[in-house]
């Protein structure tokens, strides 16, 4: 059925993890939005995910404006989110996984940490990437 992974698009990091993903998943299981788009707004409007950008209502959760992953009507966030993409990754990289015994607390504070200083640390675009011919099917 596949999955559908939103992202930060304008992010150099994010970005170049989306391609990593792709490169990785050759079965097409995940489907791509970035935050920014209509259909990434959308998808998290309707799963009650609130986007740091105020494009959500959801009351007490805090926003998001990092990775997200709704695979089978369910919505994975921060390193819970990353890892269950890892998990779907050709070659070692579902080895990744095994992190998930790590306490959610402790893997989200360093997802956080490292998702905070992403734009010092790797910059920005002024927009969302466009994606080539052979993968914008992959894309919402």
């Amino acid at each position: 059925m596949g999955a559908v992974v939103l992202f930060d698009g304008v992010c150099n990091f994010c970005n170049a993890s989306v391609n990593f993903v792709i490169e990785r998943d050759p079965a097409g299981y995940f489907k791509f939005g970035a935050l920014q788009s209509e259909a990434g707004r959308s998808i998290a409007s309707s799963h009650g995910i609130p986007l740091a950008n105020g494009q959500t209502e959801a009351g007490h959760l805090s926003p998001i404006d990092s990775v997200i992953l709704v695979e089978d009507g369910k919505v994975f966030t921060y390193s819970t989110a990353a890892l269950r993409i890892a998990k779907r990754l050709s070659g070692a990289w579902s080895l990744l996984y095994g992190l998930i015994v790590v306490p959610k607390p402790i893997r989200d504070y360093f997802y956080r940490l490292f998702a905070k200083h992403r734009y010092r640390l790797f910059g920005k675009k002024d927009e969302c990437m466009l994606p080539s011919m052979e993968v914008r099917t992959r894309f919402l």
